[in-house]
């Protein structure tokens, strides 16, 4: 069976480097921070081209601590897709203000810069005829303050910062890069990571550099934002460790996950290289085959760091016809996300519809995933696209 992510591949590639990095953490008996996480930080720093590399728990607790940072709280609204991972919306409800979605672009799945700029402009006039925004008391609508942006890197490939970024600015927002999923791609040779003035990403196992638990980082430049950043991931701790000069959280990365992530990063513009092999033969292979489907496509100047390789098929009944062929073949598939997160029950406090965000909508009803990993052998995708047919 070909699977859908092959660790098992990669951890006997570094099998003995990986345990050594371990055992060594082990009998050092420095588990929390520690020497292995300064210097993972200070590797993914000069990887990303930042100043500054805040590792964390995990992906959803770099985006609150990036939150808290900034001082977003209740009455406060953050504008992010409802086309992405529950960690994206959450992390902005976790800190107590509100998340304004933003439908995204069929072509990229990633924030429509246009309807960006209509959300704002929407929240500012209390008016959801120019774009749909949460149906709240009048009250509680008018009284939102818009103070930032999450702008997520969906599957693998970078928003339009460049546009983003410039609608923030002209607007007073902060941005911070989602970049989750996109750890080791660029857009115009700038790293995934620090395209914003915060970048958020995760480490969770399934990542293109993913470590064997939970675990993330957060990229600044800003200096004053690294000291808070780092108060806020020890319980908002000061000078001392039992002075408490704001509220944080316990927000750390353990040390033997530091020690795994350094020997995966050894190895990671190799993996990144195979990756962009992989896409590359999958691209051929659909299009020689004549597959109905729409493969992703990359913009120029743009490297996708492919943490998944999503195709969007004719409708919600071929998709389902694809996954049952493959299914048969023995292939996996999956579906990321069967459902917006505008519609999740999660989410119902805000009011939203179905037809609200229609391009997050039918994506949901038509996107699905496959195999995508750097050992995918060129045989296996020719094996994987031979199944899609009829």
């Amino acid at each position: 069976m070909i699977p859908f992510i092959d660790l098992q591949s990669q951890f006997a590639r570094i099998q003995p480097e990986v345990e050594a990095a371990m055992l060594a953490v082990v009998r050092s008996g420095q588990f929390i921070l520690g020497p292995e996480v300064a210097k993972l930080e200070e590797r993914l720093a000069d990887y990303v081209g930042v100043k500054h590399c805040i590792s964390c728990a995990s992906g959803t607790d770099a985006l609150v601590m990036a939150l808290m940072a900034k001082g977003v709280g209740p009455g406060d609204a953050v504008f992010t897709v409802p086309f992405t991972f529950m960690a994206s919306a959450e992390a902005i409800a976790t800190v107590g203000a509100t998340p304004v979605f933003v439908d995204v672009e069929a072509g990229s799945f990633n924030m429509d810069v246009a309807a960006l700029e209509r959300a704002i402009e929407a929240l500012a006039k209390a008016d959801a005829s120019i774009h749909p925004l949460p149906r709240l008391p009048e009250a509680e609508l008018k009284a939102l303050k818009p103070k930032g942006v999450i702008a997520v890197d969906l599957f693998g490939l970078t928003a339009d910062y460049a546009a983003i970024n410039t609608i923030a600015a002209a607007n007073g927002l902060f941005v911070i890069e989602d970049a989750a999923q996109s750890f080791g791609a660029s857009a115009n040779n700038a790293r995934a990571g620090s395209l914003a003035e915060i970048g958020c990403t995760s480490f969770f196992p399934a990542k293109p550099l993913g470590c064997y638990g939970d675990g993330g980082a957060i990229f600044v430049n800003d200096s004053e934002l690294d000291t808070i950043l780092r108060s806020i991931r020890v319980h908002g701790q000061g000078e001392d460790k039992y002075e408490n000069v704001r509220m944080g959280i316990t927000g750390r990365l353990d040390a033997v996950q530091a020690a795994v992530l350094q020997k995966k990063l050894d190895i990671f513009d190799d993996e990144m290289d195979n990756r962009q092999r992989v896409a590359a033969g999958y691209a051929a292979a659909l299009a020689s085959e004549g597959i109905d489907v729409v493969a992703p496509a990359i913009p120029a100047h743009h490297i996708s760091a492919w943490a998944q390789y999503t195709v969007t098929a004719r409708d919600a009944a071929a998709r389902t016809e694809f996954q049952q062929r493959l299914n048969a073949a023995g292939i996996p598939t999956m579906i990321y996300y069967p459902k917006a997160l505008h519609q999740q029950k999660a989410f119902a406090n805000l009011g939203y519809r179905t037809g609200d965000f229609a391009v997050s909508e039918d994506l949901a009803s038509r996107v699905f995933s496959l195999p995508m990993h750097p050992y995918l052998a060129d045989e296996q995708i020719v094996e994987i696209v031979a199944a899609m047919k009829a």
